[in-house]
């Protein structure tokens, strides 16, 4: 058990959270939820102990083992993919060698009778009551398991590090951690850059292989499928719920019902007190009455109502020119690399209006079909875009498209045009821009803050066809669910590459399969073939 004690933090003056109490518990596996900025990151990097609280502090037992993943990371670059996940089994290896050590140190020794010598073969004794006690694994197979289950082909086991993209080397990251059998899993945004066949896997290795876990995501099917916790950070404190997300959500509206309620009648209280001592202030006879009254209100907390956002905005895509039945039509497509090949004879057609998504590990060529048929690079076979086709386009790489100088509220006036130009400011908001960020040059923003303005700007442009590339990475969950709603909402033609499952649900009633170098064209909603493919990948992999 590990248990949080009495946190408290703060930032140039201003609380972040104070008093912060709560335990983790063997088996818990806990969704950390709550706005941007109310602190979830602060908290579990205060758990895994990689940075200080301003008072409290976090207990566990001597030998608990707590592995914490970031949202960003860097991994070293002079070992190969195996050898890097390898090292999740350093502790053991070093165990060993420890123990050697202080065996030939033993045998070199005459002072038998000393309490240096008595001291050795006691460290030589524990050390070997944990080494022993280590269940005996095949560790290359378990390596082997865990890379193949995020991802990872065979051949890529001996390919460098350096190699791979941030997000390859973030699977390489948690493949550590899970090799490592720890007994509180911390993970940030976990489902980042990971195609669903991975996410699937992760899910059941959580859920059958994991102690405890905290998790950071604005993945809801992921959270609901391996959560039966959630702690909610908010207004400087936490609420404890024994829930799922979605659950969570219902008890929260409950849970904020009594607070107005409460407030309410509070607030009533107050004012029929006051009223009093209006009335009757400078009255002899009531002088008692009245100072009592206004000490009485003077030490009343105030009930707090706790921050939501109730908001509603609906977006919707502006009309454009009607398109021809076909927007995009491929014939024979083949791509490759040098001896790499992505995909060959490929065959795809979409017609006006129809929404597909494109899905697969990542690797097997969603992203390269994208490229070709926006004409972004050479291929073999026939990719034509139809009669009056006329594209709105989020690549991965959208973000570095945005003119550096403007500033955020100028780059979506820039495309905004009608009615809507007069809810620029609310539909900023809907993405995490507010207040004063709308005067921020785009050249100050993250990489994720360029993102998601790009995602504003693209909802502004009259298009008829969408294609769009893991569209919802650094969307939180109010954004991701602005945009699905003008989405399906949209009446032009949708292609989609997605790898969060909430998301694409109810999106699409067509899937372009990427697998084994081939596109295989499915009937059958993104569902239906979610949860088919969810099944036949367990088995696969012999999770079930």
């Amino acid at each position: 058990m590990i248990s949080v004690d009495g946190i408290a933090v703060e930032f140039s003056g201003e609380t972040l959270f104070s008093n912060v109490s709560f335990v983790i518990n063997e088996n818990d596996k806990i969704a950390l939820m709550g706005k941007n900025g109310a602190g979830k990151s602060t908290m579990m990097k205060i758990i895994a102990g990689v940075q200080k609280a301003n008072q409290g502090n976090v207990r566990a037992p001597k030998e608990t083992v707590i592995a914490y993943l970031p949202q960003h990371l860097l991994t070293d670059d002079d070992c190969t993919v195996f050898e890097e996940a390898s090292k999740a089994f350093n502790q053991i290896s070093d165990m060993q060698n420890e123990m050697d050590r202080l065996n030939k140190e033993l045998e070199t020794r005459t002072d038998y009778e000393s309490d240096e010598y008595m001291a050795i073969i006691q460290k030589v004794t524990d050390l070997g009551e944990k080494f022993y006690a280590i269940e005996e694994v095949n560790y290359d197979a378990e390596i082997e398991k865990a890379l193949q289950g995020l991802g990872f082909k065979r051949e890529d086991f001996a390919r460098p590090t350096s190699e791979f993209s941030g997000g390859w080397r973030m699977r390489i990251e948690l493949v550590k951690i899970l090799l490592q059998k720890p007994d509180l899993i911390l993970l940030d945004e976990p489902t980042n850059h990971v195609d669903i066949e991975s996410v699937i896997w992760l899910e059941d290795f959580l859920l059958t292989k994991a102690k405890a876990v905290i998790v950071i995501s604005h993945d809801k099917t992921f959270i609901d499928n391996i959560t039966n916790r959630t702690i909610e950070v908010t207004m400087g404190r936490i609420y404890d719920y024994k829930a799922n997300y979605s659950h969570y959500l219902q008890l929260r509206e409950e849970r904020r019902a009594h607070q107005i309620k409460a407030y309410q009648e509070q607030q009533k209280y107050i004012a029929d007190n006051q009223a009093f001592i209006d009335r009757f202030k400078g009255t002899f006879s009531k002088t008692n009455q009245v100072a009592s009254r206004e000490r009485m209100l003077e030490k009343l907390q105030i009930i707090e109502i706790d921050e939501i956002d109730n908001s509603s905005l609906k977006l919707r895509f502006p009309p454009s020119i009607r398109s021809g039945d076909y927007p995009v039509i491929a014939k024979d497509l083949s791509k490759s690399y040098g001896d790499h090949i992505v995909f060959k004879e490929a065959n795809l057609s979409i017609s006006r209006g129809e929404k597909v998504s494109f899905v697969g590990r990542n690797g097997e060529g969603k992203s390269t079909m994208i490229k070709a048929i926006m004409n972004e690079i050479t291929y073999e076979g026939q990719c034509d875009l139809g009669h009056n086709a006329k594209v709105g386009y989020f690549a991965q790489n959208q973000a570095s498209l945005l003119d550096p100088d403007l500033t955020i509220f100028q780059t979506v006036d820039e495309v905004a045009t009608g009615d809507v130009r007069t809810q620029i400011k609310n539909i900023l908001g809907q993405f995490m821009f507010g207040g004063d960020d709308i005067d921020k040059k785009v050249s100050v923003l993250s990489g994720g803050e360029k993102t998601r303005l790009a995602m504003v700007k693209l909802l502004l442009e009259p298009v008829n066809l969408l294609i769009l590339d893991e569209p919802t990475n650094h969307l939180d969950l109010k954004s991701k669910g602005v945009l699905k709603e003008a989405l399906l909402a949209f009446d032009g033609t949708l292609i989609l590459v997605s790898h969060d499952r909430d998301f694409l649900q109810g999106l699409s009633e067509k899937v372009f399969e990427f697998k084994n170098q081939r596109v295989i064209e499915h009937f059958e909603t993104i569902d239906a073939f979610l949860e088919r493919n969810r099944i036949e990948n367990l088995k696969e992999i012999d999770l079930i």
